[in-house]
């Protein structure tokens, strides 16, 4: 299971490079192709509009018919996407790429029930870390690599590289990635997405909905400040696709330090409760923070907060989730955690742009902040608990 493990994080890394190789591009393709700063947030949330709506439907067929063949499609996805990309001449094509991408970007709970399946209970979050880690290595070298790529072959450059790197991974994944889990096939889960959705609903209090709301809610103001990033950057510090590559970089290098190296010692020394609550406080500090410094260098100081808290918050909440799930439906709970998830990330990008154009550029990461003071609340309501021992559904 270890080596299967070590295989997904490369699956994982080689998808999300190219991901965040255009990802940084995005605002600045759709400006030069005549868009207006709000059309930006349509354009951002049409990806999890996708994600929203394939999520559920990954994660049930992924517990009837296994975990690697849903993968697989879902990075050939990734790859015809980046190619759309690549080769856009109009804002509807890169709205094209973005949903695309979005529907292979629904496995994401099919990958972290592929770790559920891999690991012991006890690591599940050290090993979804894992998982975190090799993503944010993806993200602090990809926009690095795709801003190469633009500065030597223009801007069919990101979108070509992306789309080779993800035509490797699938190729790597098929010959390499086994099922993690054989005899599950042909189970089909006792719940309808319907009624698992319903249940979330309906039962807020109960433990896994509430894990599910926290991800969700916590993820939207997570996401609403990744869509005014860039935009930021460039108003204050005047930085453009030429060099929104190497903030990049410093944001993931954080992020996989603290995913790779931190977040498993916190939580065998704190347990994935108190780590979560961690998380989301440092991510309530960072976003009141980011619109404060003068200077890039002061700037430097205070991103860190946010990358260290989401990788502290959303790991560990999604461990937590996995142990209340049936494990014959734990793809179809992690897709419905995804699903709803996907909902705050089609509104953040929404409002957030909206509000950066209209009220100001500093007003979002404000907006963004008191969001996650609620998600803190909510985090504080979870009882702790130093280990669960089974997985087994508590609601």
């Amino acid at each position: 299971m270890r080596k299967s493990l070590w295989v997904l994080m490369a699956a994982a890394f080689v998808d999300m490079l190219g991901f965040a190789m255009v990802f940084p591009q995005l605002p600045y393709y759709a400006t030069r192709l005549g868009a207006q700063p709000w059309l930006i947030g349509p354009l951002v949330a049409s990806f999890s509009i996708a994600q929203l709506a394939s999520s559920p439907v990954w994660g049930r067929v992924s517990d009837r018919y296994g975990r690697r063949p849903v993968l697989l499609i879902g990075l050939f996805a990734s790859a015809l996407a980046f190619l759309v990309f690549g080769f856009a001449t109009s804002i509807w094509l890169l709205f094209l790429s973005r949903i695309v991408q979005g529907a292979g970007g629904g496995t994401t709970g099919v990958i972290q029930a592929y770790v559920s399946d891999a690991t012991d209970p006890s690591q599940r979050a050290r090993g979804l870390g894992w998982i975190s880690a090799s993503t944010s290595a993806g993200v602090m070298i990809g926009p690095a690599i795709g801003s190469l790529a633009f500065g030597r072959w223009g801007p069919e450059g990101p979108g070509i590289v992306a789309a080779t790197f993800c035509l490797v991974n699938v190729l790597f994944a098929w010959r390499y990635l086994p099922e993690s889990k054989p005899d599950h096939a042909h189970e089909a889960p006792k719940r309808s997405i319907r009624a698992a959705v319903w249940h979330v609903v309906t039962r807020p209090t109960a433990p896994a909905p509430r894990l599910i709301w926290i991800y969700a809610v916590g993820m939207g103001a997570f996401t609403s400040m990744t869509a005014v990033v860039a935009l930021y950057l460039q108003f204050r510090f005047a930085i453009d696709e030429r060099t929104i590559g190497w903030v990049f970089l410093y944001i993931g290098a954080l992020s996989v330090i603290m995913r790779a190296l931190v977040l498993g010692w916190l939580v065998d020394r704190l347990g994935e409760t108190r780590v979560m609550r961690l998380g989301t406080l440092l991510l309530v500090a960072g976003l009141a923070l980011y619109p404060i410094p003068t200077t890039i260098w002061m700037a430097a100081l205070v991103i860190p907060l946010v990358p260290v808290g989401a990788a502290l918050l959303f790991p560990s909440v999604t461990a937590l989730a996995s142990h209340h799930a049936d494990p014959k439906e734990l793809g179809q709970t992690m897709g419905v955690q995804q699903a709803f998830g996907g909902v705050t990330r089609v509104l953040a990008p929404l409002w957030a742009t909206a509000v950066y154009q209209f009220l100001g550029p500093a007003d979002p990461f404000f907006v963004a902040s008191g969001i996650m003071a609620f998600v803190s609340l909510l985090a504080f309501q979870v009882p702790y608990a130093a280990r669960v021992a089974e997985a087994a559904p508590a609601d």
